[in-house]
């Protein structure tokens, strides 16, 4: 019986202490997407880019199918859209847009 207790607290004990290590690396992960999101509002906010919802109107037609997922980001000091788009036939298809002006950039079947 002594045994199973050792054995349980030689088990326990790193998890334990691995998760405690892991905690402050999970809220440094947590602020920078906290950070990345109030750098996208602000953006949407002063008019550097346009909202999601105004690009989603200004493609529709555009756009080889239906979004299925879009991201958003910042490289360079440029932003961009990156939607992902399912046709008809089931192809997957990523469409990069200019989340200042809206224009499609470039469209690449996955």
């Amino acid at each position: 019986m002594r045994s199973r207790w050792y054995l349980a607290v030689l088990v326990l004990v790193p998890a334990v202490a691995a998760l405690v290590a892991a905690q402050p690396q999970l809220a440094t992960a947590r602020d920078r997407d906290d950070l990345g999101r109030e750098d996208v509002r602000h953006a949407v906010e002063t008019g550097e880019i346009r909202s999601l919802a105004d690009i989603i109107a200004a493609v529709r037609g555009k756009l080889p199918g239906e979004v299925a997922g879009v991201e958003i980001e910042r490289k360079n000091g440029h932003w961009r859209y990156e939607f992902r788009v399912v046709d008809g036939q089931g192809r997957l298809f990523e469409v990069y847009i200019d989340a200042r002006n809206g224009e499609i950039q470039r469209i690449k079947e996955k």
